[in-house]
């Protein structure tokens, strides 16, 4: 059953013959649906047959546009329905033009009477209160283009640059475009991604759009046009756009009429404009309101409410008496009951879920409790369910039986997350000035790439800076030795000279200090693997339950990490597992689910958190989503009276309680245990040695459980894949609410805003500023404009007792204002503060500011994050990129991609322990990654060969060399008239040289020629080159060196004796052998070398090596 099949069913004969006898009947021009309950309105708009115009449908507010907008594209398609939102972010009055929603309202003027496919566009009274640009400024300021037709490339770019286009290198705005030889890129404001066009001479070969963030090609276009942006030539309203037999369906046309004369009341709110940017004329864009209402007055109108009674004065009215969805807080004995009624009275359950597994799980708990109920299952969901009690349907959402959120997609969603992918490689990419670290050479200044001649060919070199001005070219074979600098946001890094040692003796210094700490982990682990540990009976249906009763739906990855934590716990070795995974993201939900577990076989859970107010937060988790269960939760820590403590001790030895969550007092000797089975450690990274050196003892026996916030890189993960087990969190749960996020210079009217809104509410705010000095004067502000609001300061030079009594009392809503500077980024959760205002937000780092909004929209309601600048100054480009990319990336778990940078640099250190954070200074972060992974490489081949077995995820074939460096004197580049862009082509070099599988190149040479065109000789030779380095590192070559047409390949030193006696070097002899006259073998200061005549090109050259891998060894 498809969802256009259940709104056929609701069109009965009856009905359709009164709807259509009055949409037809020209002496009604206001006609009133009424009883239209939850989303029985747009989907009895699906089922109507299609108009010869579109049909406006107004709704009261961006959100419930935003729902007719879903409801009736999941109906028809999305071709069929438009949404025509406001132009501006938040209100008109305060300026913010929004590019992604001007994109849609041009989109919608150009397909509106054109197109045949659309029926519907969807829109709401802020949308309709701006004036749109007419029919012919429209004409003018299109450009039409056609594949096969012939147009000149100059005469179009000069076209574009005289409609208020700008050329740039990449095109990630509206309004840009961009030039590559016969390549022209043009983002233009009538469709919501950019398009590609391919000359040939003057003729268009090909039209293609192409997405923002990876910058390829989606889907080929015959025609197209692009319009350029009309918001600021507009002259009347919609109404003035459309024919007047426009049909309009209309949620309350009072209302909307009320808004608009509101909306052009307001008045400008100049000072929330941040310097220099934003449009100070944007109240000229209103419509105005009285000519708005005589204008609606001559179109006809159907207003649909979902009211069950003829609201009065209404001449014509058809009644639908459809009733909501009942709400059952999931409780299933309610659930069951009702629909078993429903069916008994001869009605027919259609149940619509966007999951079959949400379906299947409904299915199993019916069958669970035994109970009889049968329902038709639809694959699309809607917002809102109801009951048509003419047609004795029921048409109910999953999404409302187990009280989720459900949220709705608009289109200029895509074009937002595509502009923060951009700006994330822009700051990534390596700019001259910028610190660079050369694995053989240490920390220099990056110079720009050069280019030079090498034996009468062109070469492209990179350009270092070392101390005294020395140089250094690396060659764009060597990119992967070369990264950025990467330590602690703000640290400038020593410079180092070249030619000295002190580079090398650091790196040395840091191999056997971290070859220690790997040392100890490992022992650990051989400990461990010889234990036995308790092995507990696998999930009984209690275990279900539970699990059932989770209120969002398990993402992807929560459930394989709830199977791992199982899994170990059922085996008889001692778990030792480390979960992580990004703020929100459902790591505590596993722990419940492991403690539970433990409950089930009579085993006691200790839950051991680093802060007294972490500690009381878990213990309210804990007991409220355990509260139906047979289980006992306590917690100790300083806020307890020593009464309290000596009850808990009393209990705990006599086994009465199952579950204890604490500080590290829990570990003390004084608390004893009956039988403890499971030790969860929450945020591991915050405890201090002593503590740490406490669990290992307790490790070795005692089932594990790790948690921490930090994403750990994935390199180190596969580094320690012998010593810990680990299950990494990364996909955010689905249907979270978007956190709204404005950037605004700080000024009265948003402090007022934010603090009474959230209290009207009755939540609460948190307000953050970077320093503790400017605290006191916002607390005096917030006291001056919102004089009722209860405020409270918290920082981290209050004495301990005090900072916690204040958060604690804070959580338990004594006050409504919480001003504090960033000691609430780590792990405080506080589900009734939905708002969050960061103060002088340009002066934290991008993972702080994510972390800090993560702070809020932790429950189902609508949450808000201010980010406030200084007003009258300008600020620096990264700092507003950055902020724009926070700004623009609203969803949950977004953090993933943004924060990685300096997450990554805490989360190493964290997996190792403390003192690491020296060395990340040092060496800077992936020098330091890469001196890890060498460590633990030689210590698994040298000391532990026979403790970590292949079976720890070491790959059967043996790695004698973990890189092998190329040098030639031949021409490989990317010429300068392919990619012109100098950072362009350094990111390319760079992503080249990293490449390690065949899949990864062949993508590459794609995604080169999609963008550039067809690819030149000497790329097409570059290209090989990733080949040749991953032959060459199997065969046990350390460089290979392609010079005058001879190939020379050099060998390990003597002392790795197993190299010489292993199958690859004889694969070596064996094509020497064959081939006496063509190689010789050479021997220089100890290093031997292999040279072999007549390779001229790269490709002769991997040909070669592949011949001598499909020889036998001798």
């Amino acid at each position: 059953m498809d969802l256009e099949q259940l709104c056929a069913k609701m069109l009965t004969a009856s009905r359709k013959k009164a709807v259509l006898g009055a949409l037809e009947d020209n002496a009604v021009r206001h006609m009133t649906m009424y009883g239209l309950a939850g989303s029985s309105a747009p989907m009895l708009m699906a089922s109507l047959p299609p108009l010869s115009a579109p049909v406006l449908v107004v709704g009261d507010s961006l959100d419930d546009a935003g729902y007719l907008y879903h409801d009736l594209s999941r109906a028809l398609g999305e071709s069929a329905v438009l949404m025509f939102p406001s132009g501006y972010k938040r209100s008109i009055k305060y300026g913010q033009p929004e590019p992604p929603s001007q994109i849609m309202r041009t989109e919608v003027l150009n397909r509106w009477g054109i197109d045949a496919a659309l029926r519907y566009v969807v829109t709401y009274p802020e949308a309709l209160a701006e004036k749109v640009a007419s029919r012919d400024t429209i004409d003018e300021h299109t450009l039409r283009l056609s594949t096969g037709s012939s147009a000149d490339i100059t005469e179009i770019k000069k076209w574009l640059r005289e409609n208020g286009f700008e050329e740039v290198d990449y095109v990630y705005d509206p309004g840009h475009f961009a030039v590559r030889g016969s390549i022209l890129d043009i983002f233009g404001y009538s469709y919501e991604e950019p398009f590609r066009i391919d000359f040939f001479g003057d003729d268009i070969e090909s039209i293609r759009s192409f997405n923002i963030e990876t910058q390829l090609s989606e889907r080929k276009f015959d025609d197209i046009s692009v319009t350029s942006n009309v918001a600021s030539s507009s002259e009347g309203s919609l109404l003035d756009y459309i024919s007047h037999d426009t049909l309009i369906w209309m949620r309350d046309p009072a209302y909307t009429v009320e808004r608009i004369k509101a909306i052009a009341a307001e008045s400008f709110s100049s000072s929330a404009l941040i310097a220099d940017e934003g449009d100070a004329s944007a109240m000229s864009q209103v419509v105005d309101p009285e000519r708005f209402a005589d204008e609606l007055a001559c179109f006809k109108l159907v207003s649909f409410t979902s009211a069950l009674d003829v609201p009065s004065g209404t001449k014509a009215a058809i009644g639908f008496g459809c009733t909501p969805q009942g709400i059952y807080h999931k409780n299933f004995d309610l659930i069951s009951d009702s629909f078993s009624k429903l069916l008994a009275d001869g009605y027919t359950i259609y149940i619509l879920s966007d999951s079959e597994k949400q379906i299947e799980r409904l299915r199993a708990i019916f069958a669970d409790r035994g109970d009889d109920i049968v329902f038709t299952s639809v694959i699309t969901t809607v917002h809102e369910g109801f009951v048509d009690h003419a047609v004795k349907i029921c048409v109910f959402t999953d999404h409302q039986i187990f009280d989720r959120f459900h949220k709705y997609n608009l289109k200029s969603d895509r074009a937002r997350s595509g502009k923060l992918a951009l700006s994330l490689k822009e700051l990534g990419q390596i700019e001259p000035g910028d610190y660079i670290v050369h694995v053989d050479h240490g920390v220099g200044r990056f110079g720009g790439l050069i280019r030079t001649e090498v034996n009468g060919r062109m070469q492209e070199m990179i350009k270092l800076v070392y101390l005294n001005n020395d140089l250094l070219l690396v060659s764009i074979h060597s990119l992967h030795k070369l990264s950025k600098y990467r330590g602690k946001e703000g640290a400038e890094p020593r410079i180092n000279r070249l030619g000295s040692g002190a580079w090398n003796k650091m790196k040395d210094r840091t191999k056997s200090k971290l070859k220690d700490i790997a040392r100890d982990l490992i022992k650990l682990y051989a400990a461990r693997k010889d234990e036995k540990g308790y092995a507990y009976s696998p999930d009984s249906y209690l275990q279900q339950e539970l699990e059932a009763s989770f209120l969002y739906e398990d993402t992807p990855d929560q459930l394989t990490a709830t199977q791992a934590v199982k899994a170990d716990m059922e085996s008889a070795r001692p778990m030792d597992r480390l979960v992580c995974g990004d703020v929100g993201f459902g790591k505590t939900e596993v722990a419940i689910r492991a403690a539970f577990k433990a409950a089930t076989d009579n085993k006691q859970t200790a839950v051991l958190v680093p802060t007294t107010v972490l500690a009381y937060q878990h213990y309210n988790t804990f007991k409220d989503r355990l509260k139906d269960f047979p289980v006992r939760v306590e917690y100790l820590s300083r806020a307890r009276s020593a009464k309290d403590v000596k009850l808990i001790l009393a209990d705990l030895a006599e086994g009465k309680i199952d579950i204890l969550i604490g500080t590290h007092k829990i570990i003390g000797k004084d608390v004893k245990f009956k039988d403890l089975g499971l030790l969860i450690v929450d945020e591991e990274q915050k405890f201090g040695v002593a503590v740490k050196e406490k669990l290992k003892q307790f490790k070795v026996n005692v089932d594990t459980l790790t948690m921490s916030a930090t994403p750990i890189p994935r390199t180190l993960q596969f580094s320690l894949m012998g010593a810990r087990d680990l299950s990494a969190i990364t996909t955010p749960p689905v249907n979270r609410y978007p956190i709204l996020t404005s950037l605004n210079a700080l000024n009265d009217d948003i402090i007022t805003e934010a603090v009474n809104f959230e209290m009207s509410r009755n939540g609460q705010v948190f307000i953050v500023n970077p320093r503790i000095e400017g605290l006191y004067d916002l607390e005096a502000m917030v006291k001056r404009l919102v004089p009722d609001a209860r405020t409270i300061v918290a920082h981290g030079q209050m004495p301990p007792e005090k900072l916690e009594k204040a958060i604690m009392d804070f959580s338990n809503h004594d006050y409504d204002v919480l001003l504090a500077t960033t000691i609430i980024e780590s792990g405080i959760d506080m589900p009734n503060v939905n708002t969050i205002v960061i103060n002088d937000a340009h002066k934290f780092g991008l993972s702080e500011l994510h972390q800090l909004r993560g702070r809020v929209g932790r429950s189902s309601r609508k949450a808000f994050c201010y980010l406030l600048v200084p007003p009258h100054v300008p600020l620096t480009p990264v700092a507003r990129r950055r902020l724009q990319a926070i700004e623009s990336f609203s969803e949950l778990g977004s953090g993933i991609h943004i924060a990685m940078q300096d997450l990554d640099i805490r989360g190493a250190g964290n997996l190792l322990g403390a003192e690491q954070s020296g060395f990340i200074a040092d060496l800077g972060y992936e020098t330091y990654q890469r001196i890890l992974k060498e460590a633990v490489m030689e210590l698994k081949n040298e000391e532990f060969a026979d403790t970590l077995t292949a079976s720890d995820g070491t790959s059967g074939e043996e790695e004698f060399v973990a890189d092998c460096a190329v040098e030639s004197d031949m021409e490989l580049l990317l010429p300068p008239d392919y990619v012109p862009q100098e950072g362009e082509r350094i990111s390319l070099y760079k992503e080249l040289d990293g490449i390690e599988r065949e899949l990864d190149l062949q993508r590459f040479r794609m995604h080169l020629e999609d963008r550039f065109g067809k690819i030149p000789k000497v790329t097409a030779e570059l290209l090989r080159v990733p080949r040749l380095r991953y032959l060459a590192r199997r065969l046990g070559i350390e460089k290979i060196v392609l010079k005058q047409e001879q190939m020379y390949m050099y060998f390990v030193d003597d002392n790795n004796k197993a190299y010489y006696q292993s199958p690859m070097f004889g694969r070596i002899l064996n094509y020497l052998q064959a081939h006496p006259r063509r190689c010789r073998i050479r021997e220089k200061n100890g290093r031997r070398s292999l040279a072999i005549a007549d390779v001229p090109t790269v490709e002769e050259a991997v040909a070669l090596l592949q011949e001598i891998l499909s020889l036998n060894s001798i």
